[in-house]
């Protein structure tokens, strides 16, 4: 009773508004003074002033401390739904999309032009156009299982956990990066690690850790955003030991289909010293009819 009253003064001291409760003057009838008696008034008022900051200061922190754990689980919310919606940037209800892959290392420069069609972020189809050696390969992906077609052996093998993870072609892309950005959502918490502004731009940064049972190989990944159109600047990757070790790069932002996208990529890998792949997005549609027959194991075989 007494705490309760003495809470209700503070919320009007501190300019919280309790609800029911008009206060004009905190309350002076708790907590009790330290002796009997009035006898001597100055004395009893200092004792009783010093006890009512110090219950003033326990109340106040303890509405603080409330206050602060409920609106963690808010912003976390927010977070997570601001980075899904950048994971699902090039995906819309269907996809299709013509892609430039440009790999570029010390003494090698090469391109590959891809077709994806994607339902989604369940199911993918990866086709390769060119370069003629390599024209025909496919990847289809279908939930948690994907498969590639290789043409020169005209066989179809199952993919393996493992091989999502390695570099896709010679690049510095995984199939994982291609076609599996929900493992953003799906295996990482999600905090709002910076707000502010760089570069005179307003921007917020998010950092990811893996979920205790995600089998993902980063140690964190940290993603930066504009507040004004949340379309995403970079995306940053560390190993277990909070080494970085790659970023990935969005610029040439342009309406697409209706909605605003990043079309030019850049991965570089930050142990590689002049090595990048680049992906350049030359024609995408959204929301287009395709078959449920486009993602099955027949049609991997051109």
């Amino acid at each position: 009773m007494l705490a309760t009253a003495w809470v209700k003064s503070i919320g009007a001291v501190s300019g919280r508004a309790t609800e029911g409760v008009t206060l004009t003057t905190p309350i002076l009838m708790t907590p009790p003074f330290c002796g009997s008696g009035f006898s001597n008034p100055p004395q009893k008022t200092r004792c009783f002033i010093g006890r009512q900051r110090r219950w003033l200061a326990i109340c106040a922190g303890l509405i603080w401390l409330g206050s602060g754990q409920a609106a963690q689980p808010a912003d976390n919310r927010q977070a997570r739904e601001i980075v899904g919606r950048v994971t699902r940037l090039f995906t819309g209800q269907s996809t299709i999309a013509t892609v430039e892959m440009e790999i570029t290392k010390p003494g090698l420069h090469r391109k590959i032009l891809m077709q994806f069609w994607s339902v989604g972020q369940s199911k993918v189809l990866v086709r390769i156009r060119q370069p003629r050696e390599d024209a025909g390969t496919a990847i289809l992906k279908v939930g948690n299982k994907a498969w590639m077609y290789l043409p020169k052996a005209n066989r179809t093998i199952a993919m393996s956990g493992s091989m999502m993870m390695t570099p896709w072609m010679g690049s510095d892309f995984t199939l994982d990066d291609l076609t599996s950005q929900t493992r953003l959502t799906n295996d990482y918490t999600i905090m709002t690690s910076f707000v502010g502004y760089r570069g005179g731009v307003a921007i917020s940064d998010y950092t990811l850790s893996p979920k205790p049972a995600a089998a993902v190989v980063w140690g964190k990944v940290v993603l930066e955003i504009r507040r004004a159109d949340l379309m995403p600047v970079w995306q940053r990757y560390y190993d277990e030991s909070g080494k970085l070790v790659r970023e990935l790069l969005f610029s040439d932002y342009a309406h697409v289909g209706g909605r605003l996208i990043p079309t030019h990529l850049v991965m570089r890998p930050l142990d590689h010293p002049g090595q990048q792949t680049t992906v350049t997005y030359d024609n995408i549609v959204f929301d287009a009819p395709i078959s449920d027959t486009t993602f099955s194991l027949k049609n991997l075989k051109p």
